[in-house]
Parts: C-alpha cells; sequence; structure tokens
C-alpha cells in the first residue's frame, strides 16, 4: 500500500461500537512533511518560596535545594518525590530576575516568565510579555494548534495589579486571564457540551461586530485624547486587536473536530473546597491538552501571590497541613516551621512528580510527550519576600536537547533571562536574548 493511503490529518480519530479516542502523535500517520513530534513549554508556578533552614542543622532534611552539586547530588525530603525522574530533571540554583530583587515579595509573582520590574508609568503599572507568549504568539509557535495557549490557575481571571492569577502577559505587559475550573478548561478543549458549529459561528461574527464597532469608536476618541491618554487607549486597542485576532482563529477552527477523550477518572466537578481534585484534574488536563496537540504552551499558577485573598491560600489546610499558605511561609525559618513548611514543599513535588509522570506514560515518536516537553517550575521568592536565589526544577524535553540528571548552581550575578534565551532556541528560535539577558545557560543544559 502507498504511503499517501497512510497519511492522515492530526485529528485522526479511533471509532468503535459508539466510542471515538483521539490518536495520539504518530510518525507513520502525519505524512512526510513532519519529521519529528512538536515542542511544547510548560510552567508551574508556586508563591512564597520554599524552606530552607542550614544543610547542616536539625531541620536540614527539609532544605528544598538539594545536597552536593552537579550529577553528585541527593535530593532532600523536599523533592524526593523526584527520584523516579533524577535522569529527566535538573535543579536550577542561584538565579533570579535582577530587576526584581528591588520590587515586594508579593509582587513578584507578575515577573515570573517577563523579567519586568513592574514600575509605574504615566500609562500605569508597566510589565512586559511572558516567555509563554512571546514565543506561542510573537514568533508563532503556537499558530498550528486550536489554541495559542492555555493559561490556568487556581484563584482564576485576572486578579488584582502585582499580585495577579495569571503567570501570562501580552505583549503589551496586560495580564491573560486564566482558568480555575477544570470543567470549563474541559469543555474549552474538547467541546462536548458546546453549541452546534452554525450557532457558535453566529456567536462568534456577532462578537467579530462588536469588535469592529469598538475599534471604529476608539479611532475618534484617539484623536480627541492627550499623550498620555493616547498611550493608554493605545494599550488596550492593542489587547482588543489580539482578541479579535483570537475570534478569528476560533472561526477558522469550527470546522475541525475535537479530539475525543474518555473523561472517566477526571474530576471535573472539584473546585477550590476540593484542593487535591482540582490541582490533579488541572494536571490531567495539561497533559491531554499536550497529547492531543490542541495547545504547545501552558502556564498553571498553583496559587498567586495575594495571601490571604487568593482562594489557593487555604488549600494547605484543607489537604491537612496546620497553616494556610502564606502562614506556613513566614513560619518557614522557625524551628517546626521549617519542616511544616518542608511537608507542603514536597507535596507540591509530588504534583509535579505526578504530571512528569503522566507525560512520560504517553508514547510518542521516539520517546514521549514528556521527551518533547519542556516543563519549568518554581518560584520568583527562595524564602518569603526575598527575590533571590529562586528554587526552579528544569524537566524533560530530552528529544529537545536537554541534559538532565544534575544540580546546577549559577553565581547571583546570571540572570534567570539567561535560561529563557536556551528556551527559546530549545524550541527552534533563533534567539539570542529575552528581557535583560546576558548570554545563555546552552552550555550547561544542552
Amino acid at each position: 500500500m502507498s504511503e499517501k493511503v497512510f497519511q492522515m490529518n492530526r485529528r485522526t480519530m479511533l471509532k468503535a461500537a459508539g466510542i471515538s479516542l483521539a490518536v495520539p502523535w504518530m510518525e507513520s500517520l502525519m505524512g512526510t512533511e513532519i519529521k519529528s513530534p512538536p515542542k511544547r513549554f510548560c510552567s508551574i508556578y508556586f508563591p512564597y518560596g520554599v524552606s530552607l533552614p542550614k544543610q547542616d542543622g536539625e531541620y536540614g532534611q527539609w532544605n528544598w535545594f538539594p545536597k552536593g552539586s552537579g550529577k553528585n547530588f541527593t535530593f532532600n525530603k523536599s523533592l524526593e518525590a523526584l527520584e523516579p525522574f533524577r535522569d529527566q530533571v535538573t535543579v536550577l540554583g542561584g538565579l533570579s530576575h535582577p530587576k526584581v530583587r528591588r520590587i515586594g515579595g508579593h509582587d513578584s509573582g507578575d515577573t515570573f516568565l517577563t523579567g519586568e520590574e513592574l514600575s509605574l508609568s504615566a500609562t500605569g503599572l508597566k510589565n512586559s510579555i511572558s516567555l509563554d507568549q512571546f514565543m506561542a504568539r510573537t514568533h508563532k509557535l503556537g499558530k498550528d494548534t486550536r489554541f495559542t495557549s492555555l493559561v490556568l490557575s487556581s484563584d482564576g481571571g485576572v486578579g488584582m495589579p502585582t499580585r495577579a492569577n495569571t503567570l501570562s502577559y501580552s505583549r503589551t505587559g496586560q495580564p491573560i486571564p486564566s482558568f480555575n475550573r477544570p470543567a470549563i478548561v474541559f469543555e474549552r478543549l474538547f467541546g462536548l457540551n458546546g453549541g452546534s458549529i452554525e450557532v457558535q459561528r453566529k456567536g462568534l461574527t456577532r462578537t467579530g461586530s462588536h469588535l469592529d464597532l469598538l475599534l471604529d469608536e476608539a479611532k475618534e476618541m484617539h484623536r480627541k485624547l492627550g499623550k498620555a491618554d493616547q498611550e493608554k487607549l493605545d494599550q488596550y486597542l492593542t489587547s482588543v486587536r489580539e482578541i479579535e485576532l483570537d475570534v478569528e482563529r476560533s472561526a477558522q477552527w469550527l470546522n475541525v473536530p475535537r479530539p475525543k477523550v474518555n473523561a472517566e477518572g477526571l474530576s471535573l466537578e472539584a473546585d477550590s473546597e476540593t484542593p487535591g481534585k482540582l490541582i490533579h484534574t488541572m494536571l490531567d488536563l495539561i497533559a491531554l491538552a499536550f497529547q492531543t496537540d490542541s495547545t504547545r504552551f501552558v502556564t498553571y499558577q498553583l496559587a498567586s501571590m495575594h495571601g490571604a485573598i487568593s482562594i489557593a491560600n487555604k488549600f494547605p489546610k484543607l489537604l491537612g497541613f496546620n497553616k494556610d499558605a502564606h502562614g506556613l511561609a513566614h513560619g518557614a525559618g522557625k524551628g517546626k516551621g521549617a519542616e511544616n513548611r518542608g511537608k507542603w514543599d514536597r507535596y507540591q513535588a509530588e504534583c509535579l512528580a505526578y504530571l512528569l509522570k503522566k507525560l512520560s506514560k504517553m508514547e510518542e515518536g521516539h520517546g514521549s510527550v514528556l521527551d518533547n516537553t519542556c516543563v519549568f517550575y518554581g518560584s520568583s521568592n527562595s524564602k518569603t519576600h526575598n527575590n533571590t536565589n529562586y528554587p526552579l526544577i528544569l524537566a524533560g524535553g530530552k528529544e529537545m536537547g536537554y541534559k538532565h540528571g544534575k544540580y546546577q548552581v549559577f553565581d547571583k550575578d546570571v540572570p534567570l533571562a539567561n535560561l529563557f534565551v536556551t528556551m527559546q532556541k530549545r524550541m527552534g528560535l533563533k534567539a539570542d536574548s529575552f528581557a535583560d539577558s546576558s548570554g545563555n545557560l546552552d552550555s550547561f543544559l544542552l
């Protein structure tokens, strides 16, 4: 049989006895023009830093960073869940965003993927584009999937300035709203309860018409404003135009069937009162989104930096830990508090290990989905309010060229953005800078 017969659309389904399942990426079905599986990026963030007691002290086993260095390291209790993935992870120490060292600790979450200082200007609070959006939108690496990116959090929406509920920022530095309900994320990805294609098309057409009217009115208003207000309006209109592009994109994908997946085992009803189910279901959805090639860029904020106002602040207490997340962080340097915080660090690492296991079990090309995905995990604090020496883990991406199995400590003068340059290159971009980068980390990670 000729090769042409086997060339099938990447949305290929297996259908039998009324059951439809999405076929994973398979080389023999992709045609000669596609040589390898897609490359992906996922960033997972947690707030308030980690437990960092003295390594040789009574509670040293709860220090988040490993003992030793290079390939001769030992995970402490906080990261012991990652031992099965030792050869697929690199623990990074010493890195931070230099500009962010000057701002408040609670404000640093907004800058995790941007590296911006969050200064006030005539047009308001200034941030810049996040790494995921820079790759997905500016460089158009997200153009071949139904969703350019998937933005998730435990809190949802945008939140408040400087303590937002999202890791993702547009080209003008505006926060991109996040989704925090599994049922909505599932519906968005797989559309089991959506209306007919014609109803959806009419809705998108109506939205497009409203945006056209808004843009026409804005042009008239622009001429009547002062310079500072014109800049504010321009920022707003840039965001509107991005929404317009997303609407057009959605219309183009209407005739492409969404992947069919088995929802059995997914706790789609999970919410902030069942945090264990909520986090694990969100991680399941990330894995499914990658496996079905619905998107290649995902950010997931486990909690915002907004203290008691954050919905996710109560998660540790609901899960049986003795304090909320903010309370655990503030007690981390006080004897038994280091152990209490360390146990929460361990729980979060177990969640990371859960995702890595899911991705590693999904076969793809010459390896797994994990082998074709860069997973970037960490916080923008070392300890609460301290914006240096971020606790960071880089995982996966074996087929993208990453070399793992070590604990790599960098000089404090090396900006975290250097890592972002290397990440871009591993995604296939000809990149030599991002934010305040001074080079790359290729020699340490590739």
